[in-house]
């Protein structure tokens, strides 16, 4: 398989694989904390992270002046981030939560415009305003959905999703200069550290009960969410980037949702009324022109 057609379909199963995250956290909450799974998948993740970094033999030392913003980004790419979405994803639902999260692209942007001062064209304007009422629609679809949604928590969850994808935008924004001069996969297993670390004081009372009594299947989420979603689907999606343009490789992440859907559909029965997949809609063509242009 050539390399044109074989980084497509590797960036099609990073999308599927990080959309199935969505459905395992939502089936598991109910047995782990969602603050508790998310340090658990790091906890399992980052020693494979700093292995494969070890075995890459690229430079792997970033100067200490660079700690501040290393420190930011654990927090604002693993510890904050995985909080946030993991919580919202207990008090939503798996397929709102995923088209929620893709707003982060509409962040960054606005982001970006604030602080890089990248340019801020009418069509990136059109696609903030298309997202961000692809959004309204879909919490007021879902908070019509009797079958779903049983608690005015759901706008709670909702807001967690959103603070979850703007933690994505702090880090990508604060990122763009550490990604640029240093290996990404090395800023990334850094943060994967410090995230992992800045865990540990909301974790520590309980996470000790918490492991005595997860069962099989709840091994398996963390499994998943560990190996697949973050081991594999980093070093993937690092490797895509090296083979392809980022641009190209970012269209990509708009199959998450999707995915999302139909896998939630699939396996937990969350059925999306025709209000729903019109928001998402919404949602998806306006970060398609935000990152077209």
């Amino acid at each position: 398989m050539n390399n044109k057609s074989f980084i497509p379909l590797l960036l099609v199963l990073v999308s599927l694989i990080w959309a199935g995250s969505f459905i395992a956290v939502r089936v598991t909450i109910n047995e782990i904390p969602p603050v508790d799974l998310g340090f658990l998948r790091f906890l399992v993740a980052t020693p494979l992270m700093v292995l494969i970094l070890f075995l890459r033999k690229k430079p792997i030392r970033i100067p200490t002046k660079e700690l501040p913003s290393l420190i930011v980004l654990g927090l604002t790419g693993v510890t904050l981030l995985y909080i946030f979405q993991f919580i919202g994803i207990a008090y939503t639902t798996a397929s709102t939560a995923a088209v929620l999260i893709n707003t982060n692209i509409i962040f960054i942007v606005i982001l970006s415009a604030m602080f890089l001062k990248e340019i801020f064209s009418l069509k990136k304007t059109l696609g903030i305003i298309l997202s961000f009422l692809g959004v309204i629609i879909v919490i007021l679809a879902q908070m019509r959905n009797e079958n779903i949604v049983f608690s005015d928590v759901f706008l709670v969850g909702c807001l967690f999703v959103l603070l979850s994808a703007f933690c994505w935008a702090i880090y990508s924004v604060v990122g763009k200069r550490l990604l640029t001069e240093y290996d990404s996969f090395t800023v990334t297993t850094y943060a994967f550290v410090l995230g992992t670390i800045f865990f540990l004081p909301v974790v520590l009372p309980n996470i000790t009960g918490v492991i005595q009594n997860i069962s099989f299947n709840g091994w398996m989420a963390v499994f998943y969410l560990a190996l697949l979603c973050s081991v594999f689907g980093y070093a993937a999606w690092y490797y895509a980037l090296s083979k392809t343009e980022a641009g190209r490789a970012a269209v990509f992440l708009n199959f998450i949702p999707l995915f999302a859907i139909t896998l939630s559909s699939f396996f937990i029965r969350e059925i999306p009324s025709i209000l729903f997949l019109l928001g998402a809609i919404l949602i998806i063509y306006g970060v398609y022109l935000t990152q077209k242009t």
